[in-house]
């Protein structure tokens, strides 16, 4: 199999879909390649409405707070980056950047490509989003979790601290 069909399989976007339709999507993804360091996305960006999936290597999420940067997440292979502005929201919401850590693979998925299948293939669009909002919802669930963990630390409560 390819690198991208790889990728697909094992991202929340292709949950159900199925082989054949996965085969329509996959020649809309591009193979992007990354050096350690490199910048895959940062706020300002011209071109903000891709939808990454991470590929190969690993990928820093930082957020610039008091004139330092703080890596607040770091995402694995089949993890996705840019939904807020590929599902629609402005460009100014991007507060974070994306950096690359070692060798990196990224597939990206330009919204004005994905947008074509709204009348040829409707339900792989809304299979592809619905997966995009469980991967979404899965986000929110972890930071929750850290958030009630800290929580509990800072307030001492619930033990082990």
């Amino acid at each position: 199999m390819s690198l991208v069909m790889d990728t697909l399989r094992i991202s929340t976007i292709t949950e159900e879909l199925s082989d054949a339709e996965v085969e329509v999507i996959q020649g809309l993804f591009e193979v992007q390649d990354y050096k350690a360091g490199e910048i895959i996305v940062q706020p300002g960006d011209k071109q903000p409405d891709n939808l990454y999936i991470l590929a190969h290597g690993d990928i820093e999420v930082k957020i610039e707070g008091e004139g330092e940067e703080s890596i607040i997440h770091v995402l694995k292979p089949g993890d996705l980056a840019g939904i807020i502005t590929f599902v629609g929201g402005a460009a100014s919401d991007i507060s974070a950047t994306l950096y690359a850590v070692g060798k990196t693979k990224v597939l990206c998925l330009k919204r004005a490509d994905f947008e074509k299948l709204i009348n040829s293939h409707p339900m792989i669009v809304y299979k592809v989003m619905r997966g995009v909002v469980r991967n979404v919802h899965g986000i929110v669930r972890r930071v929750n979790s850290q958030s009630a963990e800290l929580s509990n630390y800072i307030y001492r409560t619930h033990g082990r601290y």
